[in-house]
């Protein structure tokens, strides 16, 4: 077992490369994504298999792709399960996104692959990987609290709108952007989550 710290970089997860071809990670939805971004930037995504313990009860990756919270069953899952390939989601500025990408308070025109989904103000947008469709699941919700939100499965999203700050895997990103997108990786992310 390496430990490596919170939200892993270059430096951490590199000298494992090569050397292993299971990893797991323990942590958060954040940390998962740091390591994924490494495979990818290394071009290790198709030959090596990640196992995840989420550290809190709330992790989106967890609940996306039904992995258990709880200790003991988490690392039992990451050590022997089987590994299932998952959408693995890009962004135009060179992150990841594994579990929840969330954009809150917006004016702006978004799309779908070639639908648009919204033109005007929305009070929230989030988009996770989704499995059954062509890898995107993107809800946008306008208007009132009683308005119900509008979801779209798509292959990418874009986004134009008033500079905001999108947040992928609870990392809000660093400066305000008037542009945006999410959309599916060619190659899956090979997340260990079928039966021990």
């Amino acid at each position: 077992m390496v430990r490596v710290p919170s939200r892993p970089g270059k430096a951490d997860i590199d000298p494992l490369l090569g050397e292993h071809d299971h990893l797991v990670v323990a942590g958060t939805d954040a940390d998962l994504a740091a390591v994924a971004l490494r495979l990818l930037r290394k071009e290790q995504l198709p030959g090596v298999s990640l196992g995840f313990v989420p550290s809190s009860p709330d992790s989106d990756v967890a609940r996306i792709w039904s992995l258990p919270t709880q200790p003991l069953r988490a690392l039992a899952l990451a050590l022997r399960g089987e590994v299932d390939p998952v959408p693995l989601i890009r962004d135009d500025t060179g992150g990841v996104l594994v579990g929840r990408g969330a954009i809150g308070m917006i004016r702006g025109v978004a799309y779908c692959d070639e639908h648009t989904v919204l033109r005007g103000p929305a009070r929230s947008i989030e988009v996770e990987p989704d499995a059954s469709g062509p890898g995107l699941m993107v809800r946008v919700t306008k208007g009132t609290l009683f308005k119900r939100p509008t979801t779209q499965y798509a292959r990418a999203f874009q986004l134009g709108c008033i500079p905001t700050r999108p947040s992928s895997d609870g990392v809000a990103h660093p400066r305000a952007m008037s542009r945006w997108t999410w959309y599916r990786h060619t190659e899956d992310l090979r997340l260990v989550r079928g039966l021990v």
